[in-house]
């Protein structure tokens, strides 16, 4: 077994204890935490295969960002796992059932999704560059409808989330950019006089013919 065998045997078994430990660890930050360790290792894995824009892609945009985002929104909404997990073996055979529908629904496209041929070599004048450039070449030249429709999408769910979050709620901050730019000074600020306070001055030390102070 050489070293490159060994790393993968490694990082695969940290990945699978970590992926185990997100789905049965009782709490939320620690849930987190494992799945940030998670997607160490499989970047780790991606490095061994040479991919060095995905491992990057990885690190940079799941534990860089959307994992720390899950963590400022566990720490700050503190759930109450007990309240969570009344009822579980209630819905415990319906949920099992739904899994093994997803699982084998995942089986059957991953199955021939593998059955690819020889995968397409890059022309000669991208073969010459690194992965990270050559696929950026890639994207950017023949799949450059597809890497806009995919913005587009994104862009409407941001504007999902922003409509979403400022609709009006009982439980949300619902504030009115129409009614914030009518405010005047006169509803925000008053004026109050006040009458000024002279203070007296304070008497002068008297000395003494000793050439000390009395």
């Amino acid at each position: 077994m050489d070293t490159l065998t060994a790393l993968f045997y490694v990082f695969s078994f940290v990945l699978l204890f970590a992926a185990f430990r997100v789905i049965t660890a009782k709490s939320p930050v620690s849930a987190a935490l494992h799945l940030v360790l998670a997607f160490f290792s499989a970047s780790c894995i991606w490095m061994l295969l040479q991919a060095e824009f995905l491992a990057i892609a990885l690190v940079l945009v799941y534990v860089g960002a959307v994992m720390v985002l899950f963590l400022f929104v566990v720490m700050m909404l503190d759930i109450n796992i007990d309240s969570i997990r009344q009822g579980f073996w209630k819905h415990f055979p319906l949920a099992g059932l739904i899994g093994v529908v997803i699982a084998l629904e995942m089986a059957f496209v991953l199955t021939r999704g593998f059955d690819l041929g020889l995968p397409k070599a890059f022309p000669p004048e991208v073969a010459k560059y690194p992965n990270t450039k050559a696929l950026g070449i890639e994207l950017y030249t023949h799949y450059l409808f597809p890497v806009q429709i995919a913005a587009v999408i994104l862009l409407v769910a941001i504007i999902a989330a922003i409509a979403l979050t400022l609709r009006r709620r009982k439980d949300s901050h619902y504030q009115n950019p129409a009614e914030q730019v009518k405010a005047n000074k006169a509803d925000r600020l008053r004026v109050v006089k006040v009458d000024a306070v002279v203070e007296k001055p304070a008497a002068p030390i008297e000395s003494n013919p000793a050439g000390g102070q009395a």
